[in-house]
């Protein structure tokens, strides 16, 4: 992909107009922040606003990259057709029960979007409650937010956003006759329904598109009626709703990265005004439940950095009545619990691998569902009710389709419910998956999980997919892909690399790859890619770099730092502007954010320090591997801007002819296109320009 092998087009240059910003007497210099629309707000919610210069650039650099990625076009069909050909078109989800029905969502072929059905529990006629194709007729982007029926199944509450900006608006349905009633509830995010089925809480965003104020409204009245009970009032915190699974209590939750703070409304008593479980302290976090006279806490409060459950009175749920159930256990992380009537499950990942916990509550006995594949991907699915003993659970391995299983928590007895089916086939004894340690600068093993093809040769020669993310905690699972079959059929051997920031090792593990230890996950990534080629399933210089929003910054530093590792990056909706957004507070996502990587307005060191890898200003004169860089216009999470810069700062600085392209969706946001087929053009486009760059491509 150099310059010599094609006459291609003039990549887009865009204007210089340096702007000048100083902070803690720093003076800095940035040639493209007039690619930020100063009606950035406006933007998000209607795209045809934008500035015209800024389109015209934006629409040039989507020109250039699809002349330079022309030649690909008949691969990208062929990588399409492949992955659709992965997917079974008529396919449904395993019902839940709730009472008398059971809920599921069925896919019809050659449809984008599912319909949520329900049938009688006990079986009988299915019934379509909503049709998400027919919602998103005649729209370039169409994303359900959220459904739930009423305690009652008269009525379904459900939000849809149609611009990508995630702006929801919340519409009830009547089930009885399949219309939706006048109530029209704007610029929402999470909701649910109090006990009495007429009454419905919502989350409202701001302006800047912060969920910040919780409101009550009453079916049959104007949205400018809704009554207000409750406003978070630091702009650092985010609030969100949810329901206890036993269904008595609504939970109001305000966070940020490290503190969070609950109140609590009694579904049956919906004019009640909240209360509060335990007043905010700073870096301690807890989340509610319910069962009994009682509330269920997974906390980290006391020193138990990798949680611990405690229950409280639900009459007195301060911190002063907190009564340990299962103490901390410093390397086992707690990563969720819920009670039910009579147990209690809980997830929890251990050495690096999950579990699921059982506990009998009338003897605390416990019992521990595990596999033994050497990577795999294992998570709770939660269900509609509290008074039973079955819940539903999800496995899979790199090698290994999802399967769902019914597990009883009294007889431990396991029920296979559904194997995700592969319709054009699929033989997992085709594809060897791995899990190996890679040894990072300062002695730390990084867990690194490797899926490639029996046939591929392990001497050096195979290129490499690695991917990373590791930000905010969030760990990511060795599950199946069969979107990246289509790369390790090819000769790729695909790599997860489990760095800092995530939870894979516990939460020291994302202690350890935040704020002031922020390096960690770049040169652990590094390390990954280094310890993948040493051990013979790629070479150094073979790697493709892939990582999302924070994932995007995390491949954006790393070709910063080693550029000759890789031979190419894909950097989608990439937070690569990290230190000109952490000094923004007006953007969504700043305030709540300074406690991930420090706040640069207030302190010169996190200035200082954020400044020392943030891709954007450390874009250097030297040669870069090929880039794609994606975008959403409508993103409110990472803007826009954020890739067009980096991408314009590249060809302004960097010394070879390497190919930079900039692809931004003008009909998305943050998550791309919202099909399930749509969205499979965008792994074609990346999976083609992966192969383009590694020499896989067909002559």
């Amino acid at each position: 992909m150099d310059a010599d092998s094609k006459i291609l087009p003039v990549p887009p240059i865009a204007a210089k107009k340096t702007v000048e910003d100083r902070h803690h007497g720093i003076v800095r210099h940035d040639d493209y922040a007039w690619l930020r629309a100063d009606n950035w707000q406006e933007v998000m919610r209607d795209p045809s606003v934008l500035d015209a210069e800024i389109r015209a650039y934006l629409e040039a650099e989507n020109a250039y990259a699809d002349a330079v990625l022309d030649t690909t076009d008949p691969l990208r069909e062929t990588l399409y057709e492949e992955m659709k050909g992965r997917i079974k078109e008529d396919d449904s989800t395993v019902p839940a029960p709730d009472g008398a029905w059971a809920y599921a969502l069925e896919y019809s072929e050659g449809q984008q979007y599912p319909r949520l059905v329900r049938m009688p529990r006990e079986g009988g006629d299915t019934a379509t409650l909503l049709d998400v194709n027919v919602l998103a007729e005649g729209k370039a982007y169409f994303r359900l937010g959220g459904a739930e029926h009423a305690p009652d199944h008269r009525l379904l509450a459900y939000s849809a956003d149609d611009s990508g900006s995630e702006y929801y608006t919340l519409r009830v349905r009547d089930l009885d006759t399949g219309a939706d009633l006048p109530d029209r509830l704007e610029e929402t995010s999470s909701f649910v329904w109090a006990a009495d089925g007429e009454t419905l809480f919502y989350v409202w965003l701001d302006a800047n598109h912060r969920p910040v104020k919780v409101f009550r409204h009453r079916l049959g009245t104007a949205q400018a009626d809704d009554v207000l009970i409750y406003e978070e009032k630091d702009p650092g915190f985010f609030v969100g709703l949810s329901k206890t699974q036993s269904g008595a209590f609504i939970v109001i939750s305000s966070h940020d990265h490290e503190t969070s703070e609950a109140h609590i409304l009694h579904a049956d008593a919906p004019e009640e005004p909240p209360v509060c479980i335990a007043p905010r302290r700073t870096l301690e976090e807890y989340h509610v439940e319910h069962r009994d006279d009682r509330f269920y806490l997974l906390t980290n409060a006391g020193g138990a950095e990798d949680f611990k459950i405690v229950t409280a009175p639900v009459d007195a749920p301060g911190r002063e009545n907190w009564t340990d159930l299962v103490a901390h256990e410093p390397g086992r992380l707690i990563i969720s619990m819920t009670p039910y009537a009579g147990h209690m499950v809980r997830l929890e990942r251990l050495d690096g691998l999950p579990r699921i916990v059982v506990t009998d509550l009338a003897d605390q006995g416990e019992h521990t569902i595990a596999f033994d594949e050497e990577a795999y991907s294992l998570g709770l699915s939660g269900g509609y009710e509290f008074e039973t003993t079955a819940i539903r659970f999800t496995y899979s391995s790199m090698t290994t389709p999802q399967r769902v299983y019914d597990y009883d928590m009294a007889s431990r007895d396991r029920v296979l419910r559904k194997e995700t089916e592969i319709p054009s086939g699929h033989d997992p004894s085709d594809y060897i998956t791995r899990r190996i340690m890679a040894p990072a600068e300062d002695g730390e093993s990084v867990p690194v999980s490797l899926l490639y093809h029996k046939s591929t040769a392990l001497d050096g020669s195979a290129p490499c997919l690695l991917y990373g993310y590791g930000s905010y905690g969030i760990a990511m699972p060795a599950g199946f892909s069969a979107n990246a079959l289509s790369l390790v059929d090819r000769g790729f051997v695909y790599a997860i690399a489990h760095v800092r920031g995530g939870k894979e090792k516990g939460y020291r593990w994302y202690r350890d790859g935040r704020k002031d230890r922020k390096l960690n996950t770049f040169t652990d990534f590094i390390a990954a890619g280094r310890c993948v080629a040493a051990a013979g399933y790629t070479s150094e210089g073979q790697i493709v770099a892939q990582g999302g929003s924070a994932g995007g910054m995390l491949v954006g530093a790393a070709v910063n730092m080693a550029p000759d590792l890789f031979r190419g990056i894909i950097a989608e909706v990439p937070f690569v502007d990290v230190l000109c957004t952490m000094l923004d507070a007006s953007l969504p996502l700043t305030p709540p954010e300074w406690p991930e990587w420090g706040n640069p307005l207030e302190s010169r060191e996190d200035y200082e320090r954020i400044a020392s890898y943030s891709p954007y200003d450390n874009v250097a004169a030297k040669d870069y591997p090929p880039i794609l860089a994606v975008a959403g216009l409508s993103d409110p999470r990472v803007t826009y801007w954020e890739p067009a810069k980096w991408v314009a700062r590249l060809r302004a600085v960097k010394t070879d002819s390497n190919r930079i392209l900039l692809k931004t969706n003008m009909d998305a946001g943050h998550g791309g296109a919202s099909g399930r087929f749509e969205r499979l053009h965008e792994v074609a486009r990346n999976w083609a320009f992966a192969l383009m760059v590694a020499g896989k491509e067909p002559k």
